[in-house]
C-alpha cells in the first residue's frame, strides 16, 4: 500500500468501484470529473477539472502513484472526445512519472478470428475500434521509449450495474415484467461477459504490479455464454418464470436511431453481435492469480440485487 495519492479519472461505474476498491484498502484517492461529483468518503477527494487539459491534470498527478484511467465519453463521441483526453493522460503520465493503467475493450482488434488473445493483431475497421487502438498504441510506444509507464485492461460487453451495460438497461426490465427480451444480433450466438467489478480489480492490480506494465491484459470473466443461455440464468436468478429472447430487428434499430445518436452507431459494431465474440483472459488468471467473481453473484449484481468486487468463482 502506497501513501501516495492516486487519481481515478471518472466517476461511472468502472471509476466508482475503482475508487471504492482502493479506500478500503486505505489508499489516498484524488477521483477527477467535470462536475466533481462522486462518492463520499474520507480518503476520496473529489475535484472538478477537465480531464483533457494536459497542463490541469498534470497538476493533479504530480506525485501521484498511478492514473486511472476510467473515463466513459459519449458512444457516439467516441472520435472526438477519446483523443484529446487519451492524450492528456498519457502526457500527465510522462511528466509525473505516475502509472498509466486504462480500461479498454476489445473493439480494436476488430472482426477476427475466435478468441481474442492479447496478442491478436490490432486490425480495426471501424472508427471507434480505430480510436481505441490507436490510444493502445501510442501509450505502448510512450513506454517502449522510456517516457512511460503504462498498462491496458480490455473488457468484453459489460454485465453489472451500469448504463453501458445492455442487459441491465434493456434486459433486466423486460425479463422481470415477464416480456421477452429482444438482443443485439443472433441470440444463440457464443459471447463473452465481463462483470465491471472485475475490471476494476484487475485495474488495481495491474497499475501497482510491474509485470502488468507494458502489456494489455484481458479481464478474467466466465466461459463464453450465448444471450439466450445469459438471459435465462437471470431468469433463474431472479426467480422468475423463463422468457422469449428474440434478436432486435434491424428495422427497429434503423427507425430508433432516427430519434438516438446511440443506436446509429450500432451497424459499424453489428460483427461484435452476429457471430462468437469471444475473449481469452488467462493470461492474467495466470500471472496473478486472478479469477472472475462467482457467475450468480454477477447475475445478482445486473439484476441490482448487489454483489462485491472479489467474491471469487467456484
Amino acid at each position: 500500500m502506497s501513501a501516495s495519492v492516486h487519481v481515478v479519472v471518472g466517476a461511472g461505474v468502472i471509476g466508482q468501484a475503482v475508487t471504492d476498491l482502493l479506500a478500503r484498502d486505505g489508499a489516498q484517492v484524488r477521483l477527477v470529473t467535470r462536475s466533481g461529483t462522486g462518492p463520499a468518503h474520507p480518503l476520496v477527494e473529489r475535484v472538478a477539472a477537465d480531464a483533457a487539459d494536459a497542463r490541469r491534470l498534470t497538476e493533479l498527478t504530480t506525485g501521484a502513484a498511478a492514473i486511472y484511467n476510467c473515463a466513459s465519453p459519449e458512444y457516439h463521441r467516441w472520435t472526438v472526445d477519446w483523443p484529446p483526453l487519451a492524450a492528456a493522460m498519457l502526457t500527465a503520465a510522462e511528466r509525473t512519472g505516475a502509472v498509466l493503467a486504462t480500461v479498454s475493450n476489445l473493439y480494436g482488434y476488430g472482426p477476427c478470428p475466435m478468441p481474442m488473445t492479447e496478442q491478436t493483431p490490432l486490425a480495426a475497421t471501424t472508427r471507434k475500434g480505430m480510436v481505441r487502438a490507436r490510444m493502445w498504441q501510442d501509450a505502448l510506444a510512450a513506454h517502449q521509449a522510456g517516457r512511460a509507464r503504462i498498462t491496458e485492461v480490455r473488457a468484453s460487453d459489460y454485465l453489472g450495474v451500469s448504463r453501458n451495460s445492455f442487459m441491465h438497461d434493456r434486459a433486466v426490465p423486460a425479463l422481470l415484467a415477464g416480456k421477452t427480451v429482444r438482443v443485439l444480433g443472433d441470440p444463440d450466438a457464443p459471447h463473452t461477459w465481463t462483470w465491471t467489478g472485475d475490471i476494476a480489480r484487475l485495474l488495481v492490480v495491474a497499475a501497482r504490479d510491474e509485470l502488468a506494465w507494458g502489456g494489455a491484459w484481458h479481464v478474467p470473466s466466465h466461459e463464453p455464454m450465448t444471450p439466450r443461455q445469459l438471459v435465462a440464468d437471470l431468469c433463474r436468478v431472479a426467480g422468475v418464470a423463463p422468457v422469449g429472447v428474440k434478436a432486435l430487428p434491424s428495422a427497429m434499430i434503423r427507425l430508433a436511431s432516427v430519434f438516438s445518436p446511440l443506436l446509429r452507431e450500432l451497424p459499424e459494431v453489428a460483427y461484435q453481435h452476429d457471430r462468437p465474440f469471444v475473449m481469452d483472459s488467462t493470461p492474467a488468471r495466470q500471472t496473478f492469480g486472478l479469477e472472475p467473481t462467482a457467475w450468480d453473484a454477477i447475475l445478482r449484481d445486473t439484476l441490482g440485487t448487489g454483489a462485491t468486487a472479489g467474491t471469487t468463482a467456484h
